[in-house]
């Protein structure tokens, strides 16, 4: 994962390292796809989620696209 500061930041990056653009989220969506991700194992009620409960995380997040699909 890499951060910027800015959509021109990232523009100019990618440009200087001939990189094509990926998936991009906001830090707001980061904050909430961790925030729900991210769950404590010591509690005797965690469980691996399954495939559709991962997705469900990330559409939470607001999270779209190809990339983002499990």
């Amino acid at each position: 994962m890499s951060l910027f500061k800015s959509e021109q930041h990232l523009a100019r990056w990618l440009q200087t390292n001939q990189v094509q653009r990926g998936s991009v989220l906001s830090l707001e969506q980061a904050w909430r796809l961790a925030m729900a991700w991210y769950r404590d194992p010591r509690d005797p009620e965690w469980r691996p989620r399954t495939k559709q409960e991962q997705q469900a995380v990330v559409d939470s997040a607001g999270l779209r696209g190809a990339f983002w699909r499990f």
